[in-house]
């Protein structure tokens, strides 16, 4: 049935009574609608016979049974005629709009012309409608107007013409065509029942013109066809159904239109014979309408067990229905439940909401009415396919619905009787698009990871937390010289050298303790293992992945046997050019004479980042007559460059205070010297000490200030202006270096350093020059002049200041010395 089709019927057609529990048998359905457009085209055949005798004068036709003296009236004819193809029309299935149109047409004239003769027999008048179409000569037959059809033939056509209407209103009630139907029927029988019983009160009612014979006999085919045009709905519906009350319904309907009127006949014909009297034919037919009746209420008894029996069963089975239909409602996925040839017979709730369409509109129908022509016949073609194989199907397929392609997940089995013989299919549809998607998905992801695996150009293995390997590259077979497939399922340390797995197994073990282990590199002492049971070094990049309830241990393994040799090659080269460079730093810088009057410690430390050189520089210059000249420089740079300019400038030093030069006067010289070299800067501190005289005269250019420690006070810095350092002079001209005397009393000590010592990233550096000042005091106040102790004294101060000696990054110089006392003592000695 087609869309078209379901929306010209009635609402609820073949619903209606559904809903009301009573199941509409098929062939009798079709019986039915047979009957009623059979009846229709019998009463039309009637009308035309009668207007045609009308058309041609002939008598015949006009009354064309014998021994019938009242003929059917021309408007009589005319809406006969038309009524009975307007329920021809009606009863026909399927009803298009245009047919719907036509039988509405056809009915209105029967209740047009019906309708205008009730009412002038109501009023008395007459509307000039009776011989319209042709002179009534039969008037002298009957009484009455000339023409008029009888007042039951005007009611019978009304009620028939408003009958049809009715019917052919798809949204109108059925027994509103249904009930006017039976009534006309019944007019039509109650003139037929004059007839047989040679009433003439049952043929006219007053002086009016009878009703023809033929009229009533067109009247009962026009009210059966009216009664069966919606045999599926309501009245008809009740015995039309396929149970036993519709079954035990027409049996009584039947009986009630054959029975008594062929008991009252039969009485009749007794009485007419002079068989017996009235009184004693009315006890023949009281008591036959007793016999009748007493076994028709025995048969409708055993019916009425049977039907409770059935109603037993059928409750039962509702509520097993209901639990099913539950049971399906509350199911997500799309369950439905045909019979062999494809009719839906249940469907659930999530089948509705895919469809679009109430349960009511899909019971009955076939898939070619629900779904799209292309899923149809996808849809019946696996029906018919597990019907034949006889087991359940389950499969994976792709559907194109009109809002897209899904993929869904379709189970079909049969259902079976006692017999084992199937007589429905069950279906169950689950939309799997989302999971199939996320399946896609994570395969991709797995070839991508693969892949990624594959690339990778260093041998990379995934093991479980328990060093179980569950994958590899090929990268592995080229490092380890066994295949990937041979060592899943392996422990990860049968790539080991046997010696070393316990310490492998246990760095492992402590990397997995930890509670928020991060990607780390380990090349120490990791070693792995060839075929031949040799070993080679590696480096091993250990990281670890949570994947679901699993720990994975990711391990990508690289031999380093080269990198090895060239780290060692590269060490090598590197100690070689280190003592080169040492050699070369002490050559230039020398070692500063030791005076017997002037006592001397002093610290250089290289710094770790360059080979050993650099820019910083001291020297002690004895200049006669208890004069002492002592120098500390530091060259910015590091490396070869800076220990060259470093020579030269300790050697331009020595050589101009050997000269006699001032200290203002060696630095302005020295200044000069280095405005001639390319693109260099250097800080420098010289002061002259004069024992005789108790004093010191020092010039700094741009240097960190000296330290003193007198012989009865606490240490503190030894002011004295500061310069630019050397080399700036030439960028801007003329800044001139100024000098400074300050005494210096006997058993003083002075320290001089470069910035090496004190200047630390993040810490301020007055800081610590302090820290130097205080440490200093800690170490040599009111301590004897002892060489051994301003020795320990050193040691002190390079230990406060450098705690890590092996990690500074800058060449560091520390110079002390200690003025004696009066005539070589300690002043405090």
């Amino acid at each position: 049935m087609t869309g078209e089709q379901r929306a010209s019927e009635p609402p609820g057609a073949g619903g209606a009574t559904q809903a009301r529990g009573l199941p509409l048998h098929a062939s009798v359905l079709t019986a039915a609608r047979a009957g009623a457009r059979i009846a229709a085209l019998l009463a039309a055949l009637l009308g035309a016979l009668s207007l045609t005798g009308w058309i041609v004068d002939a008598d015949a036709l006009k009354s064309p049974l014998p021994g019938v003296e009242v003929s059917m009236k021309p408007n009589a004819a005319l809406a006969v005629l038309t009524l009975g193809l307007s329920l021809f029309l009606v009863a026909r299935r399927p009803v298009g709009g245009r047919t719907l149109a036509a039988a509405r047409v056809a009915a209105l004239p029967a209740l047009l012309v019906g309708g205008l003769t009730v009412l002038e027999y109501l009023t008395g008048t007459g509307l000039g409608l009776d011989e319209l179409l042709f002179d009534d000569d039969t008037a002298g037959v009957g009484t009455g107007e000339p023409g008029r059809m009888s007042p039951n033939t005007a009611a019978a056509l009304t009620l028939g013409g408003a009958a049809s209407l009715s019917a052919s209103a798809p949204r109108a009630p059925a027994w509103t065509s249904q009930i006017p139907g039976l009534a006309v029927l019944a007019l039509g029988m109650l003139r037929l029942y004059g007839a047989a019983y040679a009433v003439t009160e049952l043929e006219r009612f007053g002086p009016y013109t009878g009703m023809a014979l033929h009229t009533a006999i067109a009247l009962v085919l026009l009210g059966t066809a009216a009664f069966l045009a919606r045999p599926d709905e309501d009245l008809a519906g009740l015995l039309m159904n396929a149970g036993t009350t519709g079954a035990l319904g027409r049996r009584l309907f039947a009986t009630v239109l054959v029975v008594p009127p062929l008991l009252g006949w039969g009485v009749l014909a007794g009485e007419d014979a002079d068989l017996f009297g009235p009184r004693l034919g009315t006890a023949f037919l009281v008591g036959g309408h007793v016999a009748v009746f007493t076994a028709v209420v025995l048969a409708a008894s055993a019916v009425g067990r049977r039907i409770e029996e059935a109603h037993a069963r059928a409750e039962w089975q509702v509520r097993q229905n209901e639990l099913l239909q539950a049971f399906m409602d509350h199911t997500p996925a799309v369950v439905f439940i045909k019979d062999l040839d494809g009719r839906f017979l249940a469907v659930n709730t999530t089948f509705e909401a895919n469809t679009g369409l109430s349960r009511d509109q899909v019971i009955g129908l076939r898939d070619e009415d629900v779904l799209p022509p292309g899923l149809a016949r996808q849809a019946r073609a696996a029906d018919l396919a597990m019907l034949a194989l006889g087991t359940p199907v389950q499969r994976e397929e792709l559907l194109k619905l009109p809002e897209g392609e899904r993929d869904v997940l379709s189970s079909l089995f049969p259902l079976n009787d006692a017999n084992g013989e199937p007589y429905a299919v069950c279906g169950v549809i689950t939309d799997i698009t989302e999971r199939v998607a996320a399946q896609r998905e994570v395969q991709r992801a797995r070839r991508r990871f693969l892949s990624l695996l594959e690339s990778a150009p260093d041998a990379t293995l995934i093991t479980d937390g328990d060093g179980t390997i569950v994958m590899a590259n090929a990268q592995v077979e080229r490092l380890f010289g066994l295949a990937p497939g041979d060592l899943v399922g392996h422990d990860v340390v049968r790539l080991v050298p046997r010696a070393r797995r316990r310490r492998h197994s246990a760095l492992l073990s402590a990397y997995l303790r930890l509670r928020d282990p991060r990607p780390t590199v380990v090349d120490r002492e990791l070693y792995g293992r060839h075929p031949d049971g040799s070993e080679f070094p590696v480096e091993v990049s250990v990281s670890r992945l949570q994947a679901e309830q699993e720990t994975l241990v990711v391990l990508t393994v690289r031999d380093i046997t080269e990198r090895r040799l060239a780290e060692a090659a590269r060490a090598e080269r590197y100690e070689q050019h280190r003592h080169i460079a040492y050699t070369l730093q002490h050559s230039l810088m020398g070692d500063p004479p030791r005076l017997p009057h002037l006592p001397s410690a002093h610290r250089y430390l290289a710094s770790v980042q360059d080979p050993g050189v650099g820019g910083d520089w001291f020297d002690v210059i004895p200049l006669g007559e208890r004069r002492t000249g002592v120098i500390v420089g530091d060259v910015m740079g590091r490396g070869l460059e800076a220990a060259a300019v470093m020579g030269q400038m300790r050697a331009a030093s020595h050589a101009l205070a050997r000269t006699g030069a001032t200290p203002s006067r060696l630095m302005t010289a020295l200044d000069a010297f280095v405005s001639d070299l390319a693109d260099q800067l250097v800080t420098c501190v010289y002061l002259v000490m004069d024992q005789d005289a108790d004093e010191v005269t020092l010039c700094s250019a741009g240097h960190l200030p000296v330290i003193a420690l007198p012989p009865d006070g606490a240490a503190r810095r030894l002011w004295t202006p500061v310069g630019v350092p050397l080399g700036v002079n030439d960028l801007g001209g003329g800044v001139p270096f100024e000098e400074a005397t300050r005494p210096l009393p006997p058993g003083s000590t002075l320290v001089l350093y470069t910035d090496g010592l004190v200047e630390r990233p993040g810490t301020d550096i007055e800081v610590q020059i302090d820290v130097l000042t205080h440490t200093l005091d800690l170490a040599l106040k009111g301590a004897p002049a002892d060489p051994e102790l301003l020795d320990r004294a050193a040691d002190r101060l390079i230990t406060t200041l450098l705690p890590d000696p092996a990690a500074h990054d800058d060449d560091v110089t520390l110079l002390m010395i200690r003025v004696p006392g009066p005539e070589g003592e300690d002043a405090y000695g």
